[in-house]
């Protein structure tokens, strides 16, 4: 087991390629982690808090207890034999230690792979000092290593989305890889300046989310982008599919063709 949480971290790692990023359609139960892992070209998971907590009647932001998050997680990884990043949100404490604690029990669930936010509070609020955010990083890696297992760190910056200045948040991306981060995750690169600039200033490797707004997938890949995800994007788009087909049927329209998908 041990060995197998090896490999799949090593093989999360190994995929963050900048010009040939990692794709991660977001999953968030059993039935999307499989239809997704079933896509040609997918070759990792990664899962969507909002979409969870959306999932179980919760708000976003830590709505799930710990136990909770930590089954949520386990359904989806038990699902494929593909790795799984898990959105660990704020890792479910303020304190280093008991981060540390959590760590070890995502692990455990057989997670290669994590995000980690630095804001306090709700999404994009006020965020840890930088001094504090870092030491958060580096105790999720300092778990990572007691465990024996290459967790991939994908360290949220909230700092550009929050309204924040440009040079702090590549102040605290280049802190968060210096403490064990693998992968910057920087909000708020919304065009393709943006997108530059942050790869020209971050000492590692960069992940955006992305939207039908944002710079095409190509032309990410063509920056150096390392990883794209869509976060709570693919319930949307997966509950407008929904809500259309309802529409559909219950105005006695055509069947839509996807009733017939096979899953």
């Amino acid at each position: 087991m041990t060995t197998s949480r090896i490999q799949k971290a090593e093989l999360l790692r190994s995929l963050h390629v900048p010009g040939d990023p990692l794709i991660v359609t977001n999953v968030w139960d059993a039935v999307t982690a499989r239809t997704v892992a079933a896509a040609p070209g997918v070759k990792a998971l990664a899962t969507a808090s909002h979409a969870i907590s959306f999932a179980h009647g919760v708000p976003d932001g830590e709505g799930l207890s710990l136990a909770a998050a930590l089954d949520a997680a386990r359904v989806v990884i038990d699902a494929t034999d593909l790795p799984v990043s898990v959105d660990f949100e704020k890792g479910y404490s303020t304190d280093g230690s008991r981060l540390a604690e959590n760590t070890h029990a995502l692990i455990e669930v057989g997670a290669a792979g994590l995000n980690l936010e630095d804001s306090v509070g709700p999404p994009k609020a006020p965020q840890f000092e930088i001094e504090d955010a870092a030491a958060r990083v580096a105790a999720v890696r300092g778990a990572a290593e007691e465990a024996g297992v290459p967790l991939v760190i994908n360290a949220r910056v909230d700092t550009l989305a929050g309204g924040g200045e440009w040079d702090e948040a590549m102040t605290r991306a280049n802190e968060y890889l210096a403490a064990g981060a693998d992968v910057i995750f920087m909000l708020g690169l919304g065009d393709e300046d943006k997108v530059k600039r942050a790869l020209d200033e971050i000492d590692g490797k960069v992940s955006v989310i992305s939207n039908p707004s944002s710079v095409p997938l190509k032309r990410l890949a063509e920056l150096g982008v390392s990883r794209v995800s869509f976060g709570p994007g693919t319930m949307g788009l997966t509950l407008a599919h929904l809500e259309a087909a309802a529409t559909q049927l219950t105005a006695l329209g055509d069947y839509p063709a996807e009733l017939g998908f096979k899953y």
